[in-house]
């Protein structure tokens, strides 16, 4: 039973932590940890949430949430005898299905993010060409403005012909870094989850708003690592001319756009408010013209810590016995 208030508690408290990091401000100062402590928190979410649920359950087998489920699922014995047991029985079957569905809901959306992806490829053999001017990008004759990456095996940078017209050299380079580096990290499999729980949960505000925070972070990731390879600045204008253009393509299902974007959809969802994606834009232009000082590296390294205790925490309350 104490297994099961503990894990319950730490459930809550991740969900305040949530709430607490989409208002926070420091995580712009260190995106990368920022994202690291969001996976570890959403990981530590799921595993309390559902061992609470099984702990309370099998709390009568007394040998933890593990083998206490390895022991009802191999000999099917559960009695039911008075209303208590009955409840147990209730928490037994919602925690085995909200366990089936944090690890489905990211599994259905990786096949139809690479069934998107596969299409989208199978369009660009066929409508992309091959600009000497820029090697190793794909170019698709669209007037208005348009880059984003196709992560993967086959990993594939994307631009508009209306975006060499509009960007100069200088600019242009700094979004291919830009698209480059969501390449090289693999940003898509950071919001995979995240999509995948606002795809199935598109009421909730707490998920819609833990995605965008998700999803701006990412991108200042990128522009961090853009940034050594080029001008902050340029790469700072081209996104104003970006975010300016009139005429902006859409970026597709499975792509990460230069300005924002999810394995689930384009940059701007359904319920998000263009404002807020245009000052999401404003806000990265900001910190790469006024750069502030980054966090310490001993309190980066603080904060990866707990993150690791966070996670660990809950695994390790998986195996005490209840």
């Amino acid at each position: 039973m104490i297994a099961a208030a503990v894990l319950a508690a730490l459930a809550t408290a991740c969900v305040l932590a949530a709430e607490g990091l989409i208002q926070a401000r420091w995580t712009w100062h260190a995106p990368r940890t920022a994202i690291l402590l969001w996976q570890s928190v959403g990981v530590t979410w799921g595993l309390a949430t559902t061992g609470a649920l099984l702990a309370y359950a099998l709390e009568p087998y007394g040998r933890g949430v593990v083998h206490g489920l390895a022991g009802v699922l191999t000999t099917f014995s559960y009695g039911v005898h008075d209303l208590r047991d009955l409840v147990r029985l209730t928490a037994l079957v919602s925690g085995l299905a909200l366990l089936a569905l944090l690890v489905a809901l990211p599994l259905a959306a990786g096949a139809r993010t690479l069934r998107a992806r596969r299409r989208h490829r199978e369009l660009l053999s066929l409508i992309a060409r091959d600009e000497p001017a820029v090697p190793g990008v794909r170019v698709v004759d669209f007037p208005g403005a348009a880059a984003y990456c196709l992560p993967g095996l086959r990993s594939e940078v994307v631009i508009s012909n209306g975006t060499l017209s509009l960007l100069s050299p200088d600019e242009l380079h700094a979004v291919l870094a830009h698209e480059s580096a969501h390449v090289r990290e693999r940003h898509d499999l950071v919001l995979l989850p995240f999509a995948a729980l606002r795809r199935a949960l598109p009421w909730s505000r707490l998920i819609r708003d833990a995605q965008a925070s998700v999803e701006l972070l990412i991108e200042m990731a990128a522009d961090d690592r853009a940034r050594r390879q080029c001008s902050p600045r340029r790469l700072a204008t081209a996104l104003l001319r970006f975010g300016t253009a009139t005429a902006t393509l859409p970026t597709p299902d499975g792509a990460l756009g230069t300005l924002g974007g999810t394995p689930a959809g384009p940059a701007r969802m359904p319920g998000r408010p263009k404002s807020t994606a245009g000052a999401n834009v404003m806000a990265r232009v900001n910190r790469l013209v006024r750069p502030e000082a980054t966090i310490p590296a001993p309190h980066r390294f603080l904060i990866l810590t707990g993150s690791v205790v966070l996670t660990a925490s809950a695994l390790l309350l998986w195996l005490i016995p209840g």
